[in-house]
């Protein structure tokens, strides 16, 4: 096996999707036996002044409804958070899952969780 560059990684890195990022992710955690978890703040977001909305956006789960279950499975995917860090995210709703994103990911996210069960909010 040639070894990969680090050039070569962030090349991967640049053009995969984020559904490739987070299965990448979470084969790192299996075979390492480790957590990638990143600190999530719940950090008002200013408001875009154009005209065609704004350019970065805040998700934020608003109500978990009734499949929590689901509903944690959905974040983890979202986030690549660890069970127990989604678990905690959930458990303290309202909770920001995603934060200074497009607002086309936004919708993403929102329909996820939204097919989980769960009510969130965009701003």
């Amino acid at each position: 096996m040639a070894k990969l560059t680090h050039e070569d990684i962030l090349a991967y890195l640049e053009e995969a999707t984020i559904l490739e990022l987070n299965d990448l992710v979470s084969a790192i955690e299996e075979k390492f036996g480790v957590t990638a978890a990143a600190p999530v703040a719940a950090a008002p977001v200013a408001e875009a002044a154009e005209a065609a909305g704004p350019s970065e956006v805040t998700v934020t789960l608003t109500d978990v409804g009734g499949t929590k279950v689901a509903v944690i499975k959905a974040v983890r995917e979202i986030t690549g958070l660890g069970l127990v860090d989604a678990k905690g995210l959930v458990d303290k709703t309202p909770s920001v899952i995603k934060e200074n994103i497009k607002p086309e990911e936004a919708e993403e996210i929102k329909k996820k969780l939204m097919d989980a069960g769960a009510s969130v909010e965009i701003k």
